[in-house]
């Protein structure tokens, strides 16, 4: 798995964040952005691994759990764990979603909504350029 991208306790500056993401990834990221549907480079990646947060490395979903939502952006029915990823409600463009964010660095996902698959019924509905995949076993 990715090795943080954080030292000691000190998460990475914004300075930092600037310079080493791209435009894209950084206003995804820390600045709550969405990337056009269809658009992003993990879409449609199928092989088994980790996705991990492009801001400070942390694992954050397996592939085991991505699903083809039809919806343009990479789709999970769960997080790693409850403690990947945190959650508060966002009100803007309109309306009531709740936004999903990196536990570890608070770098915006994306949003998650109550009309996904089995198990959960939920759908994690993430930025490409918010992460990091992470190829595992049985990847080519």
């Amino acid at each position: 798995m990715s090795e943080p991208k954080e030292t000691g306790d000190q998460p990475v500056s914004d300075a930092e964040l600037r310079e080493r993401l791209t435009r894209e990834q950084y206003d995804v990221t820390r600045k709550g952005a969405t990337e056009r549907p269809f658009s992003g480079a993990l879409v449609d990646e199928k092989r088994p691994g980790t996705y991990c947060c492009i801001c400070c490395g942390q694992p954050l979903f397996d592939a085991g759990t991505k699903f083809e939502s039809g919806t343009g952006w990479p789709s999970f029915w769960q997080p790693l764990s409850a403690e990947a990823v945190g959650e508060h409600t966002d009100k803007s463009l309109g309306m009531t979603r709740t936004e999903v964010h990196c536990s570890a660095c608070q770098a915006h996902l994306g949003h998650v909504f109550p009309d996904g698959p089995e198990p959960t019924g939920l759908r994690y509905c993430l930025n490409s350029a918010a992460l990091e995949f992470e190829p595992g076993d049985g990847a080519a």
